[in-house]
């Protein structure tokens, strides 16, 4: 499904879900007679539904996505958490050989799964529903589905098709430099974790829980 040496994969499903539950917004690709066609959307897991889940989501009918996939054939969505740029400097070996260049850490998910498509007033609303109550949680005045007008809302379901995505293939890749040495880990993490930047420090924070899988 994508490159990922076996020091950066990742296949612990309940962790997986979390991660995808934590974060919500997926990049939806698919194929169609001209090729890959690709959209963001927040998406639900159901981590219950086998055999290892089931995202839902919906677009806009205006998105030619809906229509133009061929659904016959298997979906990608893609759930990205934190990213980092890594200085060749950051290493203490680079001092000693000489021998490193810039990279990237980050963390990913990727599932694969058949999709089919619903258009019901009541699913809609009860997709919706659910998806507001995810997002708004949490909030000190949460919006509710029951705060708009019900004729708008019907206008509005009638401008959306829903998604479910059976998933039958996940696998994360954390890339956290767990090809370096502990000393070059540990000089990137504290680089990582001084920056202003939200993300590196987020991948900081991911280097330190995670266990190294190699030297």
């Amino acid at each position: 499904m994508l490159y990922n040496p076996p020091h950066f994969r990742e296949t612990d499903v309940p962790a997986l879900h979390a991660q995808i539950l934590h974060s919500g917004l997926a990049t939806l690709i698919t194929v169609g007679a001209d090729g890959p066609i690709v959209s963001q959307l927040p998406m639900l897991l159901d981590p219950q539904a086998p055999p290892y889940g089931m995202l839902t989501g919906h677009l806009s009918k205006a998105n030619p996505q809906w229509k133009d996939s061929d659904f016959g054939k298997p979906a990608i969505a893609m759930f990205m958490g934190p990213d980092a740029y890594v200085s060749p400097n950051w290493y203490p070996s680079k001092a000693e050989h000489g021998k490193a260049v810039p990279t990237w850490n980050y963390s990913l998910i990727y599932v694969r799964g058949t999709i089919e498509t619903f258009a019901g007033a009541d699913e809609l609303r009860a997709h919706v529903t659910a998806l507001t109550e995810r997002f708004e949680r949490g909030l000190a005045d949460p919006w509710k589905v029951s705060d708009a007008p019900e004729d708008y809302l019907q206008r509005q379901f009638k401008g959306i098709v829903g998604l479910r995505l059976t998933i039958d293939a996940i696998e994360g890749k954390a890339k956290l430099s767990q090809n370096r040495t502990e000393a070059d880990r540990d000089s990137v993490a504290a680089a990582l974790g001084a920056s202003e930047r939200p993300n590196d420090r987020a991948v900081a924070s991911l280097m330190k829980q995670r266990s190294p899988a190699g030297g």
